[in-house]
């Protein structure tokens, strides 16, 4: 009898040791991101012929060009988009807090296809000067991030505690309930931030716009360490 009730209890704990991140389901979905890297990969291949000797590379913060390549430079995105999307994809393989990262997997992976789509945008972003469309990459840059720190925060909420996506202080991973609350604030300041930025685009010049973006950002940053503590230490007391 006792060595059934001893079998029964270490059933689960077997069965989650067991538990495959990547079941047939998410590994359909995982192809999605990777089928976008190729995308910006063949994209860049066909277009490369057809670009001049000296193509842009980097745009300063008013919007000018200041960083030149041969063509073979259009192939710098893609590269970084194909190494991050692999990351992205093995480090929930070794994450520590598994059984939270399987109950948020919608969520993470919603991440990644705005991660995806802002990488596009980007890419296409510096592609469109070569091809003569008078475009402000700088300009471009700030409105996606700014769409980006919206998306963010709207995710950021439902998130479970884990080592590798979301706002990760000793604090916050230290309890489920610093956790909670402090992404909760988080998802309110990442969509004001966003929202802000975008205002400002209609107000500030874009070499001024970037200071600010900076700052706030910053500030977003220091509020949410600062209230993970403040959790952390009201937390403890009622232990």
């Amino acid at each position: 009898m006792k060595h059934n009730l001893k079998s029964q209890a270490s059933k689960p704990h077997t069965k989650l040791n067991k538990q495959i991140f990547y079941d047939k389901k998410k590994l359909l979905l995982e192809l999605i991101p990777l089928l976008l890297v190729i995308i910006t990969f063949i994209a860049a291949f066909i277009i490369c012929p057809n670009l001049p000797n000296k193509i842009p590379i980097h745009w300063n913060s008013q919007g000018v060009a200041d960083g030149f390549s041969s063509p073979q430079g259009i192939f710098i995105i893609p590269i970084i988009f194909l190494v991050i999307t692999i990351l992205l994809f093995v480090l929930p393989l070794m994450e520590v807090f598994r059984d939270n990262m399987l109950q948020i997997y919608n969520y993470y992976f919603t991440f990644k296809i705005i991660f995806s789509i802002f990488f596009i945008g980007l890419f296409i972003a510096t592609l469109l000067p070569n091809f003569g469309y008078n475009i402000n990459v700088a300009y471009m840059v700030i409105i996606m991030m700014g769409l980006m720190f919206i998306g963010l925060g709207v995710i950021l909420p439902k998130l479970k505690r884990n080592f590798m996506f979301g706002i990760r202080t000793g604090w916050t991973l230290s309890s489920d309930k610093v956790w909670d609350k402090t992404h909760k604030l988080g998802g309110i300041l990442f969509v004001l931030l966003g929202i802000i930025i975008l205002l400002l685009l209609l107000i500030l010049k874009l070499e001024i716009l970037f200071f600010v973006f900076i700052i706030l950002t910053l500030l977003v940053t220091l509020i949410l360490v600062i209230y993970s503590y403040y959790i952390y230490k009201i937390n403890k007391k009622n232990l």
